[in-house]
């Protein structure tokens, strides 16, 4: 609106302008006024490109109204004489109609352009969210078959395993019977029965695989479940000649969780992690808080891990290494995000490997 009223004083200053330099100056001075009857276009073309067809018609009869008197008036009005000018005013309307309709023809191609550009933009952005949405929905295909594959072999599993673990550990138990506390084949004997119950527990994790529990959320710390996992992997860590360190939070971090799960997801990532890192090397946990969320920073000075197997370390039964499983990522991911949290992995070739957990804030 400012530039329209601005554009429209500057035409009418110009045109006065002009105007009175027609009426102040000589008769005589001829030349002077051939000049000052071209300086009329000026505005009749700038009225045509800004406004269009009116505007530029417009223009033009104004100039045509102003300049008539002095010609009229001051040249004594002789048709024969001043033809020449007259025809000027003819020339002046002319090119102000023919101006501005070619500049309002141009504005509404341009005005086309446009829309037709912002139309295929948007056309773009829509294929382009179609298709991040095709490639997501054929993940999750991929990993519904897979996941099916691995109920089908759950299936089987808990057929041919549990059963006999559980004869396993009634024939302990009847033998555990025999002995009294502190006899050393009666503690042999409960490590048998919880290792027959460990290993009950990995084949009921396996089956929660394809079929996920219910899993009951109570107020942890994390400080203490981190310093958990520290105590029993600290052995390990020893043995295999690696720094294992926590760098716990200032204060104490809390999160609604299923400790026992949890535990298990961490236990998997620093097994991992000691298992990538060599000797000498070392495994640092670190926590802080990042956009409403705790984040746990599980990292390794391994060797790293390749572009083309990081893409896939989420996957069931994908594994790097000769006696893994494959497993374990997959069971942490799907115990993380029960608990509304994410995982992410970072990792170069000869920098070492980062596992991110993070959980939302209570």
């Amino acid at each position: 609106m400012k530039s329209t009223i601005l554009r429209t004083v500057l035409l009418a200053f110009s045109i006065l302008g002009i105007s009175l330099l027609h009426y102040l100056t000589p008769l005589n001075l001829h030349y002077l006024h051939d000049i000052f009857q071209r300086f009329y276009y000026l505005p009749i073309i700038l009225a045509a490109l800004w406004f269009g067809f009116r505007g530029g018609l417009l223009c033009s009869l104004t100039v045509s109204v102003v300049y008539a008197p002095h010609i009229l008036f001051q040249w004594g009005g002789g048709l024969t004489l001043e033809m020449e000018k007259y025809l000027e005013i003819v020339m002046y309307n002319v090119v102000g109609g023919v101006t501005g309709l070619l500049a309002q023809r141009e504005r509404a191609r341009s005005s086309e352009l446009q829309k037709t550009a912002q139309g295929l933009e948007e056309s773009y952005n829509k294929l382009q969210t179609q298709s991040e949405r095709i490639m997501t929905i054929e993940e999750q295909l991929r990993r519904a078959e897979r996941l099916s594959t691995l109920g089908e072999m759950a299936a089987v599993l808990a057929h041919e395993i549990r059963n006999p673990l559980g004869s396993i550990r009634g024939t302990a138990e009847i033998l555990r019977d025999d002995y009294q506390p502190g006899d050393p084949k009666h503690e042999f004997i409960e490590i048998q029965i919880k290792e027959t119950e460990r290993l009950n527990r990995v084949v009921e994790e396996f089956l929660r695989m394809a079929r996920p529990q219910p899993t009951e959320m109570v107020r942890c710390s994390l400080r203490e479940e981190l310093e958990t996992i520290v105590t029993l992997t600290t052995n390990d860590a020893k043995a295999r000649k690696i720094k294992l360190s926590l760098e716990p939070p200032a204060g104490d971090l809390f999160v609604s969780a299923d400790g026992e799960k949890l535990r298990q997801a961490f236990l998997n990532i620093v097994i991992n992690a000691l298992q990538a890192t060599p000797e000498g090397g070392s495994v640092t946990i670190a926590t802080r808080q990042a956009d409403g969320n705790h984040e746990i920073r599980f990292s390794d000075s391994g060797p790293g891990i390749e572009a083309s197997a990081l893409a896939r370390v989420f996957e069931p039964f994908f594994t790097t290494k000769p006696d893994g499983t494959g497993l374990g990522l997959a069971i942490t991911k799907k115990i993380i995000e029960a608990h509304g949290g994410t995982l992410e992995v970072e990792s170069q070739t000869g920098t070492g490997t980062t596992v991110i957990v993070r959980l939302p804030v209570i």
